[in-house]
């Protein structure tokens, strides 16, 4: 099944929301000298997520 530029768009809308979310909360973590490796991977692994789906809606167009 392929997937449509809309459903790559929608999932790049919802992975951009979630690292908003993250760098808040990471924020948070940060001012009161919590432990930030755990937030700073997902990040990370939002923002590989997020490259690989730029370039699969750059291939589709």
């Amino acid at each position: 099944m392929t997937v449509t530029n809309k459903e790559i768009q929608d999932q790049i809308a919802e992975l951009k929301s979630d690292y908003i979310r993250i760098q808040g909360d990471l924020d948070k973590i940060e001012a009161t000298g919590g432990n930030v490796s755990n937030a700073e991977k997902q990040l990370q692994q939002i923002e590989t997520q997020l490259k690989a789906l730029n370039t699969q809606l750059a291939e589709n167009k």
